[in-house]
């Protein structure tokens, strides 16, 4: 049987991608193309913001089948991707990114003010109200705690939480949550200013405590036991972080700590971003819900800025004026981008202010915060 010229070139176009692409996954592409521009052009989060865009494009390019599980009663092995899609499933790579945070993460300026906790936890406002107006809005419970946590602005969390309450919600929310990380310079700065006078964003804040060797040691093996033992449910990412930052503060185990910081996380983080762009097919994202979850995730997230500014000012009452309400912005997860927020606008106000470091606490509180508000999302709605 023979094929002249033309008959091989239309039997190879008629059986590629191109015969079978959709309008849809022609809008998904151009959609991946937007944020690989924003990665590149704009720096907005491209360490996972880059890695997620590409697996939007992979996932949308037809017939590839790099998601697709193995067929039944078929010796033929699903997508690459499919298999690596298996950590995300499985609660691993966001488990082992808090292992990575924890190694990177000083938390003395959180030991040496305690109170930090506070605007962590009030930064999680966001996350309860955004959870309340979701439900009204026909979201499931679950579905609706999925997206509340966008609010945290931990993108690891967010991940962990959906993929056990609300997988199929997983494109739309990972992309939310880290969208919105990326956007806290130009999101928050505009809140502050708005809660806060000048005179209150000039205040200038004593040097914090030097914080000993022992109580940096101590303090990852006593938040593992209290907070695990009181929302076991969360054991996987507190473990994990307190885990990293045990290995950054003891002093002996210098290659381990090198590791989560760089090598392991670097890892995880192409996988983690590639495998959850990859989960946003045309078919799946596409929706009008994907528009609510979205918006909703900006609400959650500019409500838990309020919140933790709010709380600031309360303490900046109490204390008689010695606590800048700035640092309460930083309450959110995304360190440490949120702590040099609150630095670069209290600089605006007052050339010889220093406030990063009085932010880390409230923004490593942020994490831990984050954390424990998905254990109670994941105890009371959870299977």
């Amino acid at each position: 049987m023979s094929f002249s010229f033309i008959d091989i070139i239309k039997k190879i176009l008629s059986e590629s991608g191109f015969a079978a692409i959709t309008w849809q996954q022609c809008i998904m592409i151009g959609i991946a193309c937007v944020l690989m521009y924003l990665a590149i052009k704009k720096d907005f989060e491209p360490l996972l913001l880059l890695p997620i865009a590409f697996g939007v494009l992979l996932s949308n390019l037809p017939l590839a089948g790099l998601m697709s599980g193995p067929a039944k009663n078929s010796t033929e092995p699903g997508g690459l991707l499919y298999y690596l899609y298996m950590g995300v499933k499985l609660g691993i790579y966001p488990s082992l990114i808090f292992l990575g945070i924890g190694a990177m993460t000083d938390f003395g300026p959180l030991i040496a003010r305690p109170s930090s906790l506070l605007l962590g936890a009030a930064a999680q406002l966001g996350v309860a109200l955004a959870f309340v107006v979701a439900v009204i809005l026909g979201f499931s419970p679950a579905e609706a705690a999925s997206i509340g946590i966008i609010g945290g602005a931990d993108g690891p969390t967010a991940i962990y939480l959906t993929t056990r309450l609300a997988p199929h919600l997983l494109p739309a929310i990972a992309i939310a949550a880290y969208s919105y990380m990326a956007l806290i310079p130009l999101i928050q700065p505009p809140i502050m200013k708005l809660l806060t006078t000048k005179k209150e964003r000039e205040i200038k804040m004593e040097q914090l405590r030097e914080v000993s060797k022992l109580e940096r040691i101590v303090f990852p093996v006593v938040v593992s036991i209290f907070t695990i033992l009181l929302l076991p449910s969360v054991a996987p990412l507190i473990g994990m972080l307190m885990l990293g930052n045990l290995f950054r503060e003891s002093g002996v185990v210098e290659r381990l700590s090198n590791t989560a910081q760089n090598g392991l996380i670097n890892v995880v983080t192409i996988f983690l971003g590639t495998t959850v762009g990859a989960t946003a097919a045309s078919e799946t994202f596409l929706r009008p819900e994907t528009l609510k979850i979205i918006g909703l995730g900006l609400f959650a997230f500019c409500l838990s800025t309020v919140g933790g500014v709010l709380f600031g000012k309360i303490m900046c009452f109490l204390s008689g004026g010695k606590i800048n309400p700035l640092i309460g912005s930083a309450g959110v997860s995304a360190v440490p981008m949120a702590a040099r927020v609150s630095q670069v606008e209290g600089r605006k106000a007052n050339p010889s202010n220093f406030l990063l470091m009085h932010a880390m606490g409230p923004n490593v509180a942020g994490v831990i915060g984050s954390a424990v508000a998905a254990g109670v999302l994941l105890t009371l709605f959870g299977k």
